[in-house]
């Protein structure tokens, strides 16, 4: 808000399909019983309608730039998306 934003939904980009689907599932699986109740934060943020979970692709994943050591390749590619580099204005 005070920047003059306003979103309906905070849209949260995952390429883990199952953690997309435990965000989505009410049902508690045996394998999931041992989350604490202040883990299932995003679970009530998303019933609540605050925030959206959408797939993306594990190539696609920028947050991979600052977690994980990357090809060359693929860190130029990831690091031009995020506009940290324009790729065309280098000699």
């Amino acid at each position: 808000m005070d920047y003059d934003v306003k979103l309906e939904k905070v849209r949260l980009y995952c390429d883990n399909t199952n953690a997309i689907n435990l965000t989505k599932n009410l049902i508690q699986h045996s394998k999931t019983k041992h989350i604490e109740i202040r883990h299932h934060f995003i679970r009530n943020h998303i019933q609540k309608g605050d925030i959206e979970i959408m797939f993306v692709k594990t190539e696609n994943q920028l947050a991979d730039l600052f977690t994980k050591p990357l090809a060359c390749d693929r860190f130029n590619k990831l690091r031009t998306e995020l506009g940290i580099l324009d790729m065309k204005n280098i000699c």
